[in-house]
C-alpha cells in the first residue's frame, strides 16, 4: 500500500486559529484520483525552516511515505520557508514539477509567479511543495500528477494507479 504524506504548513492552522483547507483539498483530490490502495499520513505544523525540515525528515525517514505533498509556506512572506526546508532535505531536485505548477497557475492568477514551489527526492520519496489555497492545490495536482506515478516507479517507491476520469498517469511503453 502506498503511503502519501500530506503536510500542511501554517502558523494559524497549527495554533487552531484557522481551519486547514489545503490538507483536506489534497486528500479529497487524491481520493478521487487514485484507484490503487493508499494510506494518508497527515500533519499540520507551523511555518519556519526548522519545523518544516523536521517534519519532512520524519515523514520520509520514519513514516516511510512514498509521496509527500506539502501545502502552504511557498509565498514571499518572511515566514514562508517551505522551499528552503525542502531544499535542505532533498537529495535531488526535480525542477520540472515547480515549473509546471507555476505555469498552470499563471493561467488563473498573475500572482502565481510569486509562488516558490520546489520538488525533489529524498531516498525513494518524492516531495512536492504546493500553495496553501485549495483551488491552487487542485490546479497544481491537475498539472503534475500524470507524471507522479512513473516518477515513483523510477525511484522504487510504491505504485500508484489513477482514475482516468480525473487524471491519466503516463508510463512510457
Amino acid at each position: 500500500m502506498v503511503r502519501i504524506g500530506i503536510l500542511t504548513v501554517s502558523d494559524r492552522a497549527a495554533r487552531g486559529e484557522y481551519a486547514d483547507l489545503g490538507g483536506p483539498a489534497i486528500a479529497d483530490w487524491l481520493g478521487r484520483a487514485i484507484t490503487s490502495p493508499w494510506e494518508p499520513v497527515r500533519r499540520i505544523i507551523p511555518d519556519g525552516v526548522e519545523s518544516v525540515r523536521a517534519a519532512l525528515i520524519a515523514m520520509c525517514d520514519e513514516d516511510k511515505v512514498d509521496l509527500l505533498l506539502t501545502t502552504g509556506g511557498t509565498g514571499p512572506s518572511p515566514r514562508d520557508c517551505t522551499p528552503e526546508a525542502t531544499e535542505a532535505v532533498i537529495e535531488r531536485l526535480m525542477p520540472g514539477f515547480g515549473e509546471e505548477m507555476r505555469r498552470a497557475s499563471l493561467r488563473d492568477v498573475p500572482t502565481a509567479i510569486l509562488s516558490r514551489q520546489v520538488a525533489g527526492l529524498r531516498g525513494t520519496c518524492l516531495i512536492v511543495n504546493m500553495p496553501g489555497k485549495p483551488s491552487a492545490v487542485a490546479t497544481c495536482l491537475n498539472a503534475i500528477f500524470a507524471a507522479v506515478p512513473y516518477c515513483l516507479d523510477l525511484v522504487g517507491a510504491g505504485r500508484i494507479e489513477t482514475n482516468p476520469a480525473i487524471i491519466v498517469e503516463f508510463r512510457p511503453k
